[in-house]
């Protein structure tokens, strides 16, 4: 199984960045190391459902409509740690966010998703 662990989260201002970790552990249930897996990031405002951040998989990544040009997702396949830069962070990118990994390929669908962490608080004051 695999073990998530986020860090990085905090309290920052407008316009400000942040870069969250994720470091993960273990295999999949399969046995397969986390390099053979897709690793994702999402994010749940109060209130709302769990939201698609970014993505990457062997040979693609995606990334959600509302950070697309300010948030980059980066993964370390020898540390086995994901990252995600945050940058002109804007309140209504207030979340709890979540790292994730699940075997194969990228998925869009919170569901869709095998392993999580416990998930870092960020919060953006205007």
């Amino acid at each position: 199984q695999f073990q998530l662990v986020e860090s990085g989260g905090g309290l920052v201002k407008t316009g400000g960045s942040l870069r969250l970790s994720c470091a993960v552990s273990g295999r999949s249930a399969f046995g397969r190391t986390l390099s053979r897996n897709a690793m994702g990031w999402f994010r749940q405002a109060p209130g709302m459902e769990r939201e698609f951040v970014a993505a990457r998989g062997l040979n693609e990544s995606y990334s959600g409509d509302s950070v697309k040009g300010r948030f980059t997702m980066s993964r370390d396949d020898v540390e086995n740690t994901m990252y995600l830069q945050m940058n002109n962070l804007r309140p209504q990118d207030t979340a709890v966010y979540y790292c994730a990994v699940r075997e194969g390929r990228v998925a869009l669908t919170p569901m869709m998703w095998t392993y999580w962490g416990q998930g870092t608080q960020v919060t953006v004051t205007s």
